[in-house]
């Protein structure tokens, strides 16, 4: 069946995308040193992400730190995290009840065909909020990073590239919204049954007993 199919890729999709998006959140990879200047040795690169930032020397030695207080994180950062940490707990949240919604699967038994194509559907407008909440931060952490690059106010060791964690957060972001689109879609509720044609019959034709009886003409004696 065709909306199976979708069901079943909607949530592969769906679960790729949470995996790395995961990565994406654990990566300290989201900003990296820019090269200005025209130089050509760079003894340090600096790796920023949301939960620590690493240091690269070209000895080959990697010296990462967490930060030491959330609370002194710039309003952006900490509404990064909010927002990407929530997305990822939607996502798994929106993809265990697609699989108990999933027509090929038997959690609610085979007579729940309603409630199960409806806790798909929930899943998988589930899956696309928590696709544009996680495409929220990224965009916006690209914009600033750009922004701040070509602000000449902005001092060059201060300037920063997009990571390659970006670049993964909006794949993963398009998985979620694709995955959630596919599952909602294939979750159409099943259709209503037809009357059996014997039955409908039955209700339509007259009983044989008032079939039989003929109205007799009444006598008038003159």
């Amino acid at each position: 069946m065709a909306s199976m199919g979708l069901q079943v890729l909607g949530l592969v999709l769906a679960l790729l995308g949470w995996v790395c998006g995961a990565l994406v959140c654990a990566a300290p990879l989201w900003r990296i040193s820019a090269f200005v200047g025209g130089e050509l040795v760079i003894a340090q690169v600096l790796w920023e992400g949301l939960w620590m930032n690493c240091l690269s020397q070209t000895t080959g030695h990697i010296q990462c730190k967490t930060y030491d207080s959330t609370l002194a994180l710039p309003k952006s950062a900490q509404a990064a995290r909010g927002l990407t940490v929530l997305a990822l707990l939607l996502s798994i949240l929106a993809v265990m009840l697609g699989v108990v919604g999933a027509k090929c699967t038997h959690c609610m038994g085979d007579g729940n065909q309603d409630s199960k194509a409806r806790l798909a559907r929930i899943a998988g407008v589930l899956l696309i909020v928590a696709g544009l909440a996680y495409l929220t931060p990224i965009s916006w952490t690209a914009y600033a990073t750009i922004r701040d690059f070509y602000d000449p106010s902005v001092a060059a060791p201060l300037k920063r590239e997009l990571g390659p964690a970006l670049y993964l957060g909006w794949g993963a972001s398009m998985l979620l919204l694709l995955g959630g689109t596919l599952l909602h879609v294939g979750s159409s509720a099943p259709g209503g049954r037809a009357l059996p044609i014997s039955g409908a019959a039955a209700k339509l034709s007259p009983s044989p007993g008032m079939a039989g009886e003929v109205k007799q003409p009444e006598k008038s004696f003159v």
